[in-house]
């Protein structure tokens, strides 16, 4: 049934999305859209995995969205990509292409297809303050008193979206928020790729090892001398967190690179773990058990789409 618009391809880390999804570009002629939150910014190339290289495809130019589109030291919110993404997408459509998105960013995943409006509640520092004094059981036990309406949507694993969570529903108990999502807008075919345990931690260390013998300890130095703060590359996460960490000496490189590839692993299972959360409200997932691109699936991609 052709009811689709576009393709989603997800997956872990080090899944091999991106060699698939730039692939998949230059046999269905669609234009790639990030689904990724820190490929935003401009200068974080190796750390985010960019493979930027990976978007010629046969000598054609695959054209993508929302990478290198702001500066590290801008804060990038949700509701930001939200309007980059809905702006992205109208552009790929105008151009009669294929919106093909890319990445493994579960709220972005989600921003297919929930209201996110409340991202646009303002920031409530003082309230924050007094929360931020409270411990996570605490923090769940005000939340649970909130209204299921303003609440439900909350990952009650993430201290610091309970937090969010309870800014929000008490925002929206004495406001109006009136939604801004377009429910017709995107029709997602998903693509998920399933890859074994073992084998995407083979896939980590493998790629750490690589990114950083081809200068990822120079590209945090980079970004020190180009003004970031240490304290924004550690918000930035992952990789910048843990070179932020070694650049002030606080531990040694193999520190770096075991500390480094553990919590690539724990990300990669909290992907997996959110992709299985989207299944279970009734999102349809089509797994591949590898990532490439072949005509039986080029066939069942064009039976399902709207073009």
């Amino acid at each position: 049934m052709q009811n689709h618009n576009c393709i989603v391809v997800l997956g872990a880390t080090a899944s091999g999305k991106t060699r698939l999804a730039c692939d998949l570009a230059y046999v269905l002629d669609a234009e790639i859209i990030s689904l990724d939150s820190r490929q935003v910014y401009k200068g974080l190339d190796i750390g985010t995995g960019k493979d930027l290289e990976a978007y010629t495809v046969q000598g054609k130019e695959i054209p993508y969205h929302l990478i290198d589109v702001f500066e590290p030291e801008q804060q990038f919110y949700l509701h930001d990509f939200i309007r980059e993404l809905k702006l992205s997408f109208e552009q790929v459509l105008e151009k009669k292409k294929i919106p093909l998105l890319c990445g493994g960013t579960g709220l972005y995943l989600d921003a297919l297809r929930k209201d996110f409006s409340f991202t646009q509640i303002p920031e409530d520092h003082k309230l924050r303050q007094e929360l931020n004094q409270l411990s996570k059981e605490e923090l769940l036990v005000q939340l649970n008193a909130m209204p299921e309406s303003s609440s439900r949507h909350v990952d009650r694993n993430s201290q610091k979206r309970i937090i969010r969570g309870i800014e929000v529903a008490r925002y929206l108990s004495k406001n109006q928020v009136e939604p801004d999502f377009p429910e017709d807008k995107y029709k997602p075919l998903y693509l998920g790729i399933r890859i074994d345990t073992y084998e995407n931690r083979n896939n980590i260390r493998e790629r750490l090892i690589q990114r950083l013998q081809s200068g990822m300890v120079d590209e945090a130095e980079g970004l020190l001398k180009n003004g970031v703060s240490h304290e924004r590359l550690q918000e930035l996460g992952l990789e910048y967190k843990y070179l932020s960490y070694y650049l002030q000496n606080k531990i040694t490189k193999t520190e770096l690179t075991e500390q480094l590839y553990t919590a690539i692993c724990q990300y990669a299972k909290r992907q997996m773990t959110w992709f299985r959360k989207m299944e279970k409200e009734e999102v349809k997932i089509q797994w591949l058990e590898a990532p490439v691109c072949n005509a039986d699936l080029i066939a069942q991609l064009k039976a399902q789409l709207l073009f």
